[in-house]
């Protein structure tokens, strides 16, 4: 490993920073732009003509933020360099009608976000986020971020099977959390997040909220070799992404191409969605700039197809206690270095080609890597890469890091690999 590559602890204490003032992918995207703009890049509005000028440029888009940097005299058929990543984890997101409550205790519904461990929700506790929407059009973030919530468990004493049998959980029933005691009264809820958020309630005419665990991350671990901390999958790839996007734009001139972070919402549910990979927000944004820069149609499909994108999402490592679930020849280990994911029915987009600009990205970067593939008796997860191949038609390699625990409420990663991690981000976008 070249000296570029040692540990640097400051890069995971930003992380866990990072994921601590990002409960939700609105604070997410909020956060990665305040970083690009003290980095020198700018907002764009979609609504708004784009110049062709040189320089950083962001778009944000709900929980989506694209942003790319475009080096001084590049042409209009430049392709770009693209990480992708995705902003959202599986949750519990408050329901239309919240307000609600049973036997004297209020109590707040919800929904199920994506594959979530249910089991990983019960007896923490767990704050309120996301964003309301007000009569004028504009979004407030909204942010409590202390014990509000809890999903308490039956005591064992009444389920006496629930060790020998299994937790049985039905997400209707037994997922919704209490946050107080006395008689449920329709708005209270929206009233609460209105005095919390500073604006008269009745301004507040839509919001999108969800609960947190609000644990701050933590080092773990005898030697503090580990990482525990919520969100992981996957703003531990956003964070890495933003720090490379800006790490490369520092390079300037040095750069061939055009260096892109796309992170999207909604993977977890499908990405189907105007703010989604399945979405036209990626290619719209690149298409914009290529004729910004005065290109025709002949020149987006230039650009388009020179244009690498790395997904880079988590990955499992090997877990000690379930082996046998694992591909008995790819054991990814924490602090092993990235992954590399293969599927060969596409779940992930990596071929031979990728597997080489990869591994070139983390030699030059000085960067250990490890491969993943699926036990074939298991089925295979998926991410935005092939996603993105399909609905662009842009090469993509599917990476990531490896954790444990992966969709739980606290995930559990090697100190060391988000800062790998980003150094062979950082490495790719330089190219």
């Amino acid at each position: 490993m070249t000296n570029s590559a040692r540990f640097d602890r400051g890069h995971t204490d930003d992380l866990m920073s990072f994921l601590a003032a990002s409960p939700s992918p609105y604070h997410a995207v909020a956060n990665a732009a305040e970083r690009l703009e003290k980095a020198g890049f700018r907002q764009v509005a979609e609504v708004d003509a784009w110049d062709g000028e040189s320089g950083g440029k962001y778009v944000l888009r709900g929980g989506a933020i694209i942003a790319w940097y475009v080096p001084e005299g590049v042409s209009a058929a430049t392709p770009y360099r693209i990480v992708g990543a995705h902003t959202d984890s599986p949750n519990l997101r408050v329901k239309p009608i919240p307000d609600t409550g049973a036997r004297g205790w209020r109590q707040i519904a919800v929904e199920i976000y994506g594959g979530t461990l249910l089991n990983t929700w019960l007896d923490r506790d767990l704050g309120l986020s996301g964003r309301v929407t007000l009569r004028d059009g504009s979004n407030r973030l909204v942010n409590v971020d202390r014990a509000l919530l809890r999903v308490p468990q039956l005591a064992v004493h009444l389920d006496r099977s629930v060790n020998s049998e299994g937790l049985k959980l039905d997400k209707q029933r037994h997922m919704t959390p209490i946050w107080g005691l006395g008689e449920v009264a329709e708005g209270d809820l929206i009233a609460f997040v209105a005095e919390e958020t500073g604006v008269p309630v009745e301004d507040i005419k839509g919001w999108d909220l969800m609960v947190h665990s609000i644990e701050p991350p933590s080092y773990l671990g005898r030697d503090s070799e580990l990482v525990a901390g919520p969100r992981m999958d996957n703003l531990l790839s956003v964070h890495a992404g933003t720090a490379a996007l800006t790490a490369a734009a520092a390079t300037g001139g040095a750069l061939t191409s055009i260096p892109v972070l796309a992170a999207f919402d909604h993977e977890e549910n499908g990405s189907q969605s105007d703010t989604g990979a399945d979405g036209p927000l990626l290619g719209t944004v690149l298409e914009r700039s290529v004729f910004a820069r005065g290109g025709s149609y002949e020149d987006r499909a230039r650009a388009f197809a020179g244009t690498i994108c790395l997904s880079s999402d988590t990955g499992h490592a090997v877990h000690p206690n379930y082996s046998e679930r694992h591909e008995p020849g790819h054991h990814p280990m924490p602090n092993g270095g990235p992954i590399l994911k293969v599927n060969v029915n596409q779940r992930y987009a990596t071929d031979g080609s990728g597997r080489a600009v990869f591994a070139a990205a983390c030699e030059r970067a000085g960067v250990p890597w490890q491969s993943f593939v699926s036990n074939n008796s298991m089925p295979c997860g998926t991410t935005i890469g092939p996603i993105t191949a399909a609905r662009h038609g842009i090469a993509t390699v599917d990476i990531g890091v490896a954790i444990l625990s992966m969709h739980s409420a606290r995930e559990l990663c090697g100190a060391e690999d988000p800062y790998l991690l980003a150094n062979a981000l950082t490495a790719f976008l330089e190219g």
